[in-house]
């Protein structure tokens, strides 16, 4: 029997989203400290995140151009050392001004702010003492940064978002360990052990986020993808259900169940890779159930039975699957398209990915991240960006059977409202409905233009997703 389809609810929140030093700029400006993005560039030919898409000073005329689509939400990221410069000290009350005039300016547009307290922005001072390796420090400064934002915007704030994907941080920060806050390859038990200390961090937040505001609701965004088997062996599905706890669930049964869960438990220990865990640790997590679950989905993966000591060559990022010895090993996916730059195309895999969240957490779900990067070119005012309506398109269908099957959906918040720094490949792999005139390394006029999509988006909102 074919699906019938649902209408998406009338208070869905349709909305798009950013990061701070990806779009924000003004990097030592009005009190600013450094944070280890600051200090980071990812090749001579890619832009660094000085100026970004000066959203700092642009962000009125930018949320001008939010309601004129029609945005009913923003999903944005705080920058940590823009509140608290040295991680740990002294509040900048021009940080939180900044922030606070940014809010204000949302709810006066109806247009739901969703902050994101942690988006790889890690202050460079707590990096220089340890960052994430030091619990003691950096837990303590996690919750010092965040109890100024509960303190300052709690009652204007419905939707908060503890970090921004911590399963990322921790599956290749051993490649590209700038994401953690690190300047250095790390070993798995470190990044195994800093994995536990954002645990912590984020089941205290959940609480002290409640003696603000009880109301308001507040929960981790990862980047949760599912796992196909390549073949029909046996060996191939177990080793995709061994990808999806290592990618998914080891995270998200810590978060939401506040238990580690028994595979993962299994590989740490034969490993000698469990980190240290306090005598009250696992309460806390338990007490700490975030309200709600948020998913950054690009595309699925595709693994095989691991294939030990391999030549293959894998180009390590956050979209890519990787090898585990004894547990999986990383496949390409014949079925499946690919964008420009190599990621595979698979609106399926939201709606399954989806499913498989609910079903496992029975938690509300909400989508901060899903878009596509291209290299684009303005042409007479607009960018024509078929591409992209055709991925946003399939993307959202799919979106809407989750929905038809009774899966409880907040909020869609695409990747990206405005062209920014994409963290590998700068302002030359473009994501948003809004096209910024700068190039990679020339700022130009930073100008915005209304790609083709920007007005595809407005009519699918305008008809609340009635277009299918």
């Amino acid at each position: 029997m074919k699906l019938k389809k649902n209408k998406f609810p009338n208070d869905f929140l349709w909305g798009a989203s950013i990061s701070a030093f990806q779009a924000e700029g003004a990097y030592n400006e009005d009190g600013k400290g450094m944070s280890v993005q600051d200090i980071k560039k990812y090749g001579e030919d890619v832009s660094d995140f000085k100026v970004a898409s000066d959203f700092y000073h642009k962000y009125k005329e930018d949320i001008a151009l939010f309601k004129e689509m029609g945005l009913k939400s923003f999903r944005f990221s705080i920058a940590w050392s823009r509140i608290i410069p040295s991680g740990d000290g002294e509040i900048n009350e021009k940080g939180l001004q900044f922030y606070e005039n940014l809010i204000d300016e949302l709810i006066k547009n109806d247009i739901e702010p969703i902050p994101t307290l942690y988006h790889f922005d890690l202050p460079l001072s707590l990096q220089e003492r340890g960052g994430w390796n030091n619990r003691e420090l950096t837990v303590n400064a996690y919750l010092k940064y965040a109890k100024a934002l509960f303190k300052r915007f709690a009652n204007k704030v419905k939707y908060w978002i503890t970090f921004n994907e911590q399963n990322v941080m921790i599956m290749i920060g051993s490649k590209v360990s700038i994401l953690n806050g690190s300047h250095s390859s790390l070993n798995e038990k470190e990044l195994y052990q800093q994995s536990h200390n954002m645990f912590i961090a984020q089941a205290l937040a959940v609480n002290l986020l409640k003696k603000y505001n009880k109301e308001s609701k507040i929960g981790p965004a990862l980047n949760n993808v599912c796992i196909y088997p390549n073949s029909k062996k046996p060996e191939d599905y177990l080793s995709a259900q061994n990808a999806s706890i290592m990618r998914n669930w080891y995270y998200l049964d810590a978060i939401v169940r506040g238990i580690y869960n028994p595979i993962v438990k299994k590989y740490f220990l034969d490993n000698d890779l469990m980190p240290e865990i306090l005598e009250t640790d696992l309460d806390i997590l338990k007490k700490g159930k975030p309200d709600f679950l948020s998913i950054n989905y690009y595309t699925s993966g595709t693994v095989m039975e691991n294939q030990e000591d391999t030549d293959k060559e894998i180009k390590i990022d956050q979209q890519t699957m990787f090898d585990i010895n004894g547990l999986f090993s990383y496949s390409k996916n014949e079925y499946l398209g690919k964008t420009e730059y190599g990621w595979p195309l698979d609106p399926v895999g939201l709606r399954i990915t989806l499913r498989e969240m609910y079903e496992r957490y029975q938690l509300p779900l909400m989508i901060s991240e899903n878009g596509i990067g291209l290299s684009e070119t303005l042409e007479n005012e607009t960018v024509n960006d078929e591409i992209r309506i055709e991925y946003y398109y399939k993307h959202i269908e799919q979106l809407q059977l989750a929905i038809s099957e009774g899966i409880e959906i907040i909020a869609y918040n695409p990747w990206s409202a405005i062209d920014l720094v994409s963290s590998h490949q700068g302002f030359k792999k473009r994501y948003g409905f809004i096209y910024i005139d700068r190039a990679e390394n020339d700022i130009k006029s930073l100008k915005r233009y209304k790609k083709k999509s920007f007005y595809w988006y407005q009519n699918l909102i305008s008809k609340n997703g009635d277009i299918f």
